[in-house]
């Protein structure tokens, strides 16, 4: 949202400044305003040849009263604005340079680790070889903190060993806390019984009447989709650095996402008012809604506790066992859709009901007799021409800490929806592609979209087809309207084995506007990497409260071996500007799923890939 939020205002500030020492310079050589002109770093008068640099008329600039209406420069004069221009501080992330919180240190820093209690709610109530622990190098003291026992030490590898080698008794978790795991939670379970909710839900969308349609359809289909838990898994650990100062002050390092909200939690946490915290936001190490502010899964909270606790600033690290054991999930999530197809094949009936929870009513409050959007985005919102249909929600409340996660309800509602319209297609005896270019006829800027990626991948063409490689492979289609932007994405699927796998991925999409281009493909590339990711084998388990995989060995992300090529066409249809960071994904499971389908004649209905017998090409 940065860019969309702070375009307009940017500009207006930069047309602003620039009107603004171009009044100075007017002041500075006598000459009238519309006599001048700028180009990078300085004021041209070109009647004399003369030129005064931006340093040189700063101060006066900047005495100057705030103009309320400067011009803004054409679109077609911009200098910078829509060209592919390299990220500023690529060379640094590459070369080591970058600060992230995990590289931070200040002086007279103390380190710290945690062990938590395996069920949340669960508090620490003896540690039967403190002593010991007490007794290992380098280690300076060891506390109870709310749901977890600290170790501080001189360094955090002393920190960690130590902090795994505490016997703690644990305490019952207490009744009602959220996201405390009963003992014989499983995810099979919450699954079933997400799959046994019955019932239309609150009305979310409709139009028509779908009950009288599919009564008087052809044919009807039903189908209904699941979506596991997913971690974030993100590469840089968690971790907070905290300093109490001399006067009353606290400060406090942390990778975050919302500044303001953290200044204002940590405040509560510290007993002091929120203008007494200061909050530096370093570069984030690849987070996607990992460091919003879910209390119990944050280091930030115990540093501030640690570092009050031994009078120094302390550096908490979540080792990554901690963190899978605290992370905030993406919701699981279940779909049901029933469809009606007439004589000719056509759509003309189409009820989905999603059941689940989304994070956005986690977080920011339900309201009983509302949806939370969170939960049916990329379900609701879909532009197809079916006339009668109705998208419904049962609310039904996740049992782990669930949240924000890259495209949120987009990344698996779009998987669920854009599957089952394949479904509609084939059953119809349709092509999924032309069926979807011809719902859209009334939708002409999405129409566009779906005929750039036919064209960008060379044409479209279902298969199977015999490549250049001799290999079995098919293409599937797929559309996601994510956070004001369009995409459009085809993937080429092949089989071998049992495993799927993914040659090539095309992305087309329509952010409205955009800046710069060559960040628009790097998030796309991005994009479908997690999305891919996601379809193959993503997925939090849980076995007796709490999650199977506690690092990566059980929690397997895309390798770069199984990286397709990616392709992107970047389309501005003037639209207002959309989000581009998060609509690349969701698009990605259902062309996978759908090429597979065509392969496999079989239909996958639920994610990943990992846990479906995939068979052999038909």
């Amino acid at each position: 949202m940065s860019v969309r939020m702070s375009y307009e205002k940017m500009l207006k500030l930069g047309a602003s400044a620039r009107l603004m020492v171009l009044q100075a310079a007017a002041a500075r050589m006598s000459v009238p305003v519309s006599e001048l002109t700028t180009e990078p770093g300085r004021v041209l008068h070109a009647a004399s040849g003369r030129a005064l640099s931006y340093g040189e008329l700063a101060q006066e600039a900047a005495a100057l009263a705030v103009p309320a209406d400067a011009p803004l420069r054409a679109k077609s004069d911009f200098r910078w604005i829509g060209k592919p221009l390299a990220r500023l501080d690529v060379r640094d992330k590459s070369t080591g340079k970058a600060q992230y919180a995990i590289d931070l240190r200040v002086d007279g820093m103390l380190y710290a680790a945690v062990q938590h209690a395996r069920h949340l709610g669960a508090e620490p109530q003896a540690v039967t070889n403190e002593a010991q622990v007490l007794a290992m190098p380098g280690v300076h003291s060891v506390h109870r903190l709310p749901g977890a026992v600290g170790v501080v030490a001189d360094s955090w590898w002393r920190a960690r060993r130590a902090a795994e080698s505490l016997q703690v008794t644990w305490t019952a978790a207490a009744q009602g806390t959220k996201g405390a795991m009963p003992e014989d939670y499983s995810t099979e379970r919450h699954r079933d019984g997400l799959k046994a909710m019955t019932g239309d839900g609150l009305e979310a969308e409709a139009s028509g009447d779908v009950t009288k349609a599919l009564a008087v359809a052809k044919t009807v289909i039903e189908a209904t989709y699941d979506a596991p838990h997913l971690a974030h898994a993100q590469l840089e650990p968690p971790s907070a650095l905290a300093r109490w100062n001399e006067d009353g002050t606290l400060e406090l390092w942390a990778p975050n996402q919302a500044p303001e909200m953290f200044q204002v939690a940590a405040a509560k946490v510290a007993g002091i008012d929120p203008s007494k915290v200061i909050i530096h936001s370093p570069l984030l190490g690849g987070f996607f809604g990992r460091h919003f502010l879910y209390a119990s899964a944050n280091p930030f909270p115990q540093a501030i506790l640690l570092s009050k606790a031994v009078g120094k600033p302390i550096k908490l690290v979540w080792s990554r066992e901690e963190e899978f054991l605290r992370d905030a999930l993406r919701p699981m999530a279940v779909a049901r859709f029933r469809a009606g197809l007439d004589e000719k094949g056509m759509p003309i009936a189409l009820s989905a009901v999603a059941v689940g929870e989304g994070a956005t009513g986690r977080w920011f409050g339900r309201q009983p007799d509302k949806v939370d959007s969170s939960a049916v985005e990329g379900i609701a919102g879909k532009l197809y021409a079916i006339p009668n249909h109705r998208v419904g929600h049962i609310h039904v409340d996740d049992p782990a800490v669930i949240g924000f996660w890259r495209s949120v309800g987009h990344s698996m509602n779009d998987f669920f929806y854009e599957t089952f319209f394949d479904e509609m297609a084939d059953a119809g005896k349709q092509d999924p592609y032309e069926l979807r270019h011809r719902l859209l006829a009334e939708s002409p800027r999405q129409q566009t979209l779906l005929e750039a990626v036919a064209d960008l991948s060379g044409g479209w063409k279902r298969g199977p087809y015999e490549a250049e490689d001799g290999t079995r492979r098919a293409r599937g289609v797929a559309m996601a309207s994510p956070f004001g932007s369009e995409v459009a994405t085809i993937a080429e699927v092949s089989l071998r084995g049992e495993e799927a796998v993914v040659h090539q991925v095309w992305v087309a999409v329509d952010p409205g506007s955009i800046v710069n281009p060559a960040i628009v493909e790097a998030q796309i590339n991005s994009a479908v990497a997690i999305g891919l990711s996601i379809a193959l084998m993503e997925e939090v388990v849980y076995e007796q409260g709490v999650p199977r995989a506690r690092n990566y060995d059980g929690y397997p992300i895309l390798p770069p071996d199984r990286m397709p090529k990616v392709q992107v066409r970047i389309i501005e249809s003037g639209a207002p500007m959309g989000g581009i960071g998060e609509p690349g994904v969701p698009g990605v499971p259902p062309a996978v799923v759908n090429a597979l389908a065509v392969l496999t004649g079989k239909r996958v209905r639920s994610l990943p890939l990992s846990r479906t017998s995939l068979g052999s090409s038909i």
